[in-house]
């Protein structure tokens, strides 16, 4: 797996993400092979263009992490160093990209028709499809990256010369080793208290009743068509209060470093203050929830992304089936475990967030699944990861395992990326039609 992991990796050196990710060397597999692809394959971007894309998409998300990268293989590739003093010294093609940048990060839903037509009108500036495609499909990438570096208290290596690559990195200050060891994080966080381990055991014994309580209703009765939609709309509504408590609860602190943003990440971003807004807020309330049935992954999405951009399609198909079946049918302590109804609980509630709904997934499971300390991070990891702490990490699922918990992230990033690229392919699949 090293080999694998040093062939794909970016820098040659078993960066932290990878470290972190290779506790699930299958998924890390397929996540490498995609990126490689994005980033050093033939594809319609020149190598500068794509790092440069790169560092525009991690700045949305104030990610100094993985600016710092690619500002590194921006160079390394050729890059002109006078395009990292900001958006203002970048020619105008990639300057163009601001607004769906913008928009793909924070309200994807927003992503119409009109912004693609802009972007490939004739001009000297324009855009060919196949180059937006590379170009969308790296900024969901990296915008979604940046939501697992953050979840995952991912911190900067302090010492990229350590010859042999290995080094004890704190992540959510345990170590990696601590991570891929799997050490339960009760170790870490709780067992200055035994009321806080019994706490936290009928937690988990009480989520697994609510597992096979559902499964049993399942086999009972089927909600009508209506029920399901209401469902749905609750849940929406119910996910626009959640991070106001989380809010209040938390400080709001950069990442688990407490690192401030440095004034470096700004020169990367135009209109910083646009953020992440309630799909549902804002007297928005008429805008469609886009029915997955109408345009999936699987039959529309992957078909014309692979038209336009060769062979990403099957790698990005890979690495979300295999996130979204990944099991090692354990939860915590327990052995032989069917955990597909939380897999696609924690999957199809970053959808919601995101507006979109599957006519056959009923809402309520949702609710039933995932308590409010779980809604609190999904959602501040999937849309506005710049505000993930240590406290909110600790505070959900706290028997889990921490290979788990980074599990639950890379459901997240995979989930978030998905949602992002449906509404871009099918804005643009409107301008072709």
């Amino acid at each position: 797996q090293s080999m694998l992991t040093f062939e794909y990796s970016t820098s040659g050196r078993l960066d932290n993400i990878t470290q972190v990710m290779s506790i699930h060397t299958q998924y890390l597999e397929s996540f490498l092979r995609s990126q490689f692809y994005m980033l050093r394959m033939d594809g319609p971007l020149p190598l500068p263009y794509r790092h440069y894309i790169a560092i525009m998409a991690a700045a949305r998300h104030q990610c100094s992490y993985l600016i710092n990268m690619h500002v590194d293989e921006f160079l390394k590739t050729g890059g002109i160093a006078e395009w990292l003093n900001g958006l203002e010294y970048i020619p105008q093609r990639l300057k163009n990209l601001n607004e769906i940048n913008k928009l793909l990060a924070h309200r994807p839903w927003l992503v119409t028709k009109e912004h693609i037509q802009k972007l490939v009108k004739t001009g000297e500036n324009n855009w060919s499809l196949p180059e937006l495609v590379h170009a969308v499909v790296l900024l969901a990438h990296y915008h979604a990256l940046a939501s697992f570096v953050f979840g995952s208290g991912i911190n900067p290596e302090r010492d990229p010369d350590t010859s042999n690559g290995v080094r004890l990195i704190a992540v959510n200050n345990f170590c990696v080793c601590d991570l891929a060891n799997d050490n339960n994080i009760e170790n870490a966080s709780l067992t200055s208290s035994n009321f806080g381990i019994a706490d936290s055991l009928s937690e988990l014994e009480a989520l697994m009743e609510r597992m096979k309580r559902l499964q049993e209703d399942k086999e009972d009765e089927e909600a009508s068509q209506e029920e399901m939609a209401t469902r749905f709309e609750n849940e929406k509504k119910e996910s626009l209060l959640v991070i106001s408590g989380g809010i209040c609860a938390f400080p709001v602190l950069i990442s688990f470093d407490d690192e401030i943003v440095s004034t470096d990440v700004s020169r990367y971003i135009e209109d910083p203050g646009f953020g992440y807004k309630d799909f549902a807020r804002r007297g928005e309330e008429h805008l469609p929830t886009f029915r997955a049935q109408d345009y999936t992954w699987e039959n529309h999405g992957f078909s014309l992304v692979n038209r336009l951009y060769s062979d990403i399609g099957h790698l990005l198909d890979e690495k979300f089936r295999m996130v979204y079946n990944l099991t090692y049918n354990t939860m915590a302590t327990h052995e032989d475990v069917d955990t597909t109804m939380l897999r696609r609980a924690l999957f199809n509630y970053v959808h919601c967030m995101y507006g979109i709904r599957y006519d056959d997934y009923d809402y309520g499971e949702v609710n039933q699944l995932l308590e409010r300390s779980l809604k609190v991070y999904i959602k501040t990891v999937t849309c506005y990861p710049e505000r993930t702490t240590k406290r909110m990490y600790d505070s959900y699922w706290r028997q889990f395992k921490h290979s788990e918990k980074v599990h639950v992230n890379l459901l997240l990033m995979e989930a978030r990326m998905q949602a992002e690229l449906l509404y871009a392919l099918r804005a643009i699949t409107r301008h072709l039609t």
